[in-house]
């Protein structure tokens, strides 16, 4: 049985994907790569301290990485983290019986 921290960790996770507009965010990451945020501000149409906000929770959540290059932040996708959030790594643990 996992233990609590690991289900905190996918709840932060999922809520961190419950907002059209941080969906919004890994859809331009998916299409076009490492984006400054100078650039992906105009990109999803929102305000820096909006965008920023918005980052963050997804940084907290590990879903996306960011690099900084002298005064810019560049964003994009966490892949392994994506592509491990509905992969055999979590379905296992709500799937009876023992599937791993």
């Amino acid at each position: 049985m996992p233990d609590e921290r690991f289900f905190e960790t996918y709840e932060l996770k999922f809520k961190a994907l419950a907002d059209k507009k941080r969906l919004q965010i890994m859809h331009v990451l998916t299409q076009r790569g490492k984006v400054c945020v100078c650039d992906l501000c105009e990109l999803v149409d929102m305000a820096q301290s909006k965008l920023s906000y918005h980052l963050k929770i997804l940084l907290d959540a590990g879903l996306i990485r960011r690099e900084t290059q002298g005064t810019w932040s560049y964003y994009e996708l966490n892949a392994t983290e994506i592509n491990g959030l509905l992969s055999e790594r979590l379905c296992c643990v709500f799937r009876p019986s023992g599937c791993c």
